[in-house]
């Protein structure tokens, strides 16, 4: 029977993947180091399992003395961390959040809403898929729809375990009645580890990256005909159903000394799993939707290597033969990490740069906890672009040396290297003028070293900047340019008389700058927007502060202390703004034209900086003032980085 399968309007495009293992690697001889030998006991399973799982190292999130050293959660914030690291989207941009697990840290609320709490970032909406190894690929597809359908763009999705907690000791300890942990129960000890793996997924491939276009997912429960095969929370009884519940004891004591809280596995089902999963792999085929030769690379979950044989066996029954080169596994260095598994798998493929352009991975995820069959086909896409040149700001060592010892060219003759505010020494030396200059010198690497961590300035630095990024950035640009000739206008009118060429220098000032927002505006235009929606958009929250802390300032008496906040707007101008430019310009494929404001500030800038240079020079510098300039720098900076991390904020 072939499965309908509707269009959605969008493609979707797992853009980044990230990991999270807990601590160092943790060889079969130290497990028991970790989870305690029951009752002083060393296992007498543990040998038998691990010679047929295969796996020689994993990771737990406890020490040696069964202590958790991280809770679920963090596992999961972590992964998200390293996930969005190599991503185009950032942290504040995520629209959506699914979580999955098997176990979370607290029994409710979901475990979506205990990673968002952990994690931070906007509003967004979340969902929680609970379960053991399926639960991931629920999640995955949960996210992929949101986003194929046009309902969410940016989809963070993380699957996380930490199982060890389950398996200590200490747990087993609690159970009465027994001399010796039944084998269904131990089983899962020597099988089970603790690790994250996460993934970002979009509407657009990653522009730098290779990412993986999602082309369908197929899950299946058929728990309707076969029997839970692993569980927590009961035990069977004679006639192989449940007993009552944990929430059903009497105490929890009772239930913890009866092993319902024991993670158990009935490994006489698991064989049937196997031809399950085989057998949802052939009706693919008979749909059309999985050819075998056409796959490059298969990542077929299971929880040992024992039972790799009976797949193989199964599908060259059918007359599928898949190369030994094809398959791709980590099972034996991550260990079962149930749900996160297959995100592990994923994430080893594609950031070691195994995967090319074109090629197809088929991901089988097979549960035997609810007997669910999960499948999905991917093809590794091409960057979006190229990578672009390095809009990295100088060193902090550079600018300080530069800016302190005067305008000498460096030895590889380049000057942009002077720093942002090219102050000369005067004749003799002045120890106010000195003195200024080194404390202007500490805000401006302060403040550049913030500035490359604000999240657009970021994106542009990685090569991830999107139209939308600009639009919005050209929209705060012409927000700041038009209020910046106002404010300068202002503080030229609080400019007394004894000060007119001081005046006249702000008021020419205020004319260069006053007519630079209709740049922003055919930018902005040319990018897609409308003249309508850069004229009429409000300031954000930042740019709301820093407008008013300007004005505030040009409307006090003599407002020298300003030459601070020109310090930084000007040097910014004269020293990032025609990188910034040519990093736009190359990423979105635009001309000249539609980045000129930031190549014309990039070139004339430095003379607006010469005006700053001979006012200091005025006369009017005293050790008070000097104090002022330092810390309206200082402000200045801080709202400066404020409006830009505040994009969209209105």
């Amino acid at each position: 029977m072939t499965t309908y399968v509707p269009a959605m309007p969008h493609d979707a495009f797992i853009t980044s993947l990230g990991k999270f293992l807990p601590g160092e690697p943790i060889s079969n001889e130290q497990m028991e180091d970790y989870l305690g030998k029951v009752r002083g006991r060393p296992s007498r399973a543990r040998a038998r399992v691990l010679s047929q799982n295969g796996i020689t190292q994993r990771h737990y999130a406890i020490d040696r003395e069964q202590r958790s050293l991280f809770r679920n959660w963090d596992l999961a914030v972590h992964a998200i961390h390293d996930a969005l690291s190599r991503s185009p989207i950032s942290l504040n941009e995520m629209d959506l959040l699914v979580t999955a697990t098997t176990q979370a840290d607290l029994v409710l609320p979901g475990f979506a809403s205990q990673v968002h709490r952990a994690l931070g970032g906007p509003a967004c909406e979340v969902a929680s898929l609970q379960g053991i190894c399926s639960s991931g690929m629920q999640a995955l597809r949960a996210a992929t729809l949101q986003v194929a359908s046009g309902e969410a763009r940016r989809a963070i999705v993380c699957a996380s375990e930490l199982v060890s907690r389950l398996l200590k000791a200490s747990h087993y300890e609690e159970v009465t009645g027994e001399d010796t942990v039944p084998f269904e129960a131990e089983f899962l000890r020597w099988m089970l580890s603790d690790g994250a793996g996460a993934a970002v997924v979009q509407d657009r491939p990653h522009p730098t990256r290779p990412s993986l276009k999602v082309e369908w997912m197929d899950i299946r429960s058929h728990a309707n005909r076969h029997e839970l095969g692993m569980y927590v929370g009961a035990n069977r009884g004679a006639d192989g159903g449940f007993g009552p519940g944990w929430i059903d004891s009497p105490t929890f004591a009772e239930a913890a000394a009866s092993g319902a809280f024991n993670i158990k596995q009935d490994i006489r089902r698991l064989e049937s799993l196997v031809g399950l999963g085989v057998d949802g792999f052939f009706a693919l085929m008979d749909q059309g939707r999985l050819k075998p030769d056409e796959v490059d690379w298969f990542c077929i979950h299971y929880s040992s290597h024992f039972f790799k044989q009976p797949i193989v066996k199964l599908l060259e029954r059918g007359g599928v033969r898949i190369p030994e080169e094809r398959w791709f596994t980590n099972l034996s260095t991550r260990g079962n990490t149930g749900c996160a598994s297959i995100f592990l798998m994923l994430e080893e493929l594609v950031n070691e740069g195994r995967v090319r352009p074109g090629q197809r991975i088929f991901c089988m995820v097979p549960e035997s906890g609810g007997f669910i069959a999960c499948y999905a086909m991917l093809t590794v896409v091409a960057p979006g672009r190229a990578v672009v040149p390095d809009v990295g700001v100088t060193t902090p060592a550079a600018n300080t040396q530069n800016i302190v010892s005067g305008p000498e060219t460096p030895a590889n003759g380049a000057t942009e290297e002077l720093g942002p505010l090219p102050l000369s020494p005067k004749e003799g030396g002045d120890p106010v003028r000195e003195k200024l200059v080194r404390e202007l010198t500490r805000v401006w690497v302060d403040f550049e070293a913030k500035l490359q961590r604000v999240s657009v300035l970021d994106k542009l630095s990685r090569g991830v900047f999107t139209v939308e990024d600009y639009r919005e950035l050209l929209i705060n640009m012409r927000q700041q340019v038009v209020e910046g000739s106002r404010w300068i206008a202002r503080a030229a009118s609080s400019i007394t008389a004894e000060h007119l060429a001081l005046r006249s220098s702000f008021i020419r000032h205020a004319r260069d700058e006053h007519r630079d927002y209709e740049m922003l505006e055919r930018h902005y235009v040319s990018v897609g927007g409308t003249h309508e929606a850069i004229t009429r958009a409000p300031k954000n929250i930042g740019s709301e502060a820093l407008s008013a802390w300007m004005f505030h300032r040009a409307s006090q008496e003599n407002p020298f202390d300003l030459l601070g906040a020109m310090f930084i707007i000007e040097g910014l101008g004269s020293r990032v703004a025609r990188r910034w430019g040519m990093a736009i310009r190359e990423q979105l494929s635009l001309e000249d034209e539609q980045v000129r404001f930031f190549l014309y500030h990039g070139d004339n800038d430095a003379t607006h900086l010469d005006r700053l240079d001979g006012a200091l020079g005025s006369g009017i510098l005293t050790p008070e003032l000097a104090a002022r300039i330092v810390k309206t720098a200082k402000v200045t900076a801080r709202l400066y980085l404020l409006q830009l991390e505040e994009l969209g904020n209105v």
